[in-house]
């Protein structure tokens, strides 16, 4: 028995490869866009991983407060807030620099789902007590780096998650790619374009591992959708 979940990295990109950008809003795009939510369903994972650019746009009410001192030093263990939620918004943010007002995001047609906050132990003493006060979960997933395949085995052994979403940005689904942990690669193709050079790709490197190699998959399937989308689905090279 694998001591990670089942990891399904989900995403819609246009034709030249991006997660964001002008293309989002082209009429063209919105059977993409429910075809991308209808699919999302389907998978039925307990908790969705989202980088920290992909949190502050869509999830997080914003960046932390001014945050008070501590008087004293509090340790880098991780805190279970609510063990049986069900459902789990991963929240990667190694610093700890996100903003709450509660401890769940609710999103239209998403059931409510509780945070995690994924940190390094660079975070500060006065944000683990912010966590603390706001009842959020959190773990710790490396000492100065993100090790995401602590953070996957973490997530299975506190709080059960059997199958899980990454669901961007591109530096954290690179991330994942080269730590070998995305099971199943899901793409929902949208047949627009925009050539925007500055948007984000569906994989982008941060710079932080040593030897970075290409990530490999096979196809399992391509399947048409309404509007000319196709949802192509791939599997990690190799995987038996």
């Amino acid at each position: 028995m694998s001591e990670r979940p089942y990891t399904v990295c989900h995403i819609l990109t246009s034709l030249d490869g991006k997660i964001d950008g002008s293309f989002m809003s082209a009429p063209e795009t919105a059977p993409a866009l429910r075809a991308y939510a209808d699919i999302r369903g389907q998978y039925d994972c307990a908790a969705t991983v989202y980088g920290t650019i992909t949190m502050i746009e869509g999830y997080a009410d914003g960046l932390a407060p001014v945050l008070p001192e501590q008087s004293r030093s509090l340790p880098r263990t991780d805190h279970v807030a609510d063990a049986g939620a069900g459902h789990y918004i991963v929240s990667v943010d190694p610093k700890g620099t996100l903003g709450f007002r509660s401890n769940a995001i609710e999103k239209k047609g998403r059931p409510k789902a509780h945070i995690i906050q994924v940190l390094t132990e660079q975070v500060s003493d006065r944000y683990i007590a912010y966590l603390r006060e706001k009842d959020i979960s959190y773990i710790f997933a490396g000492a100065d780096r993100l090790d995401c395949t602590v953070m996957v085995k973490k997530l299975k052994s506190l709080f059960g998650v059997q199958r899980l979403m990454l669901a961007g940005g591109g530096v954290m689904d690179w991330s994942f790619a080269q730590e070998g942990l995305i099971d199943e690669l899901s793409i929902v193709l949208v047949p627009v374009a925009d050539g925007d050079r500055a948007g984000a790709s569906m994989f982008e490197s941060a710079g932080f591992y040593e030897r970075e190699r290409p990530a490999a998959f096979s196809l399992l399937s391509a399947e048409r959708r309404d509007g000319g989308v196709l949802w192509l689905r791939y599997r990690k090279k190799n995987k038996e």
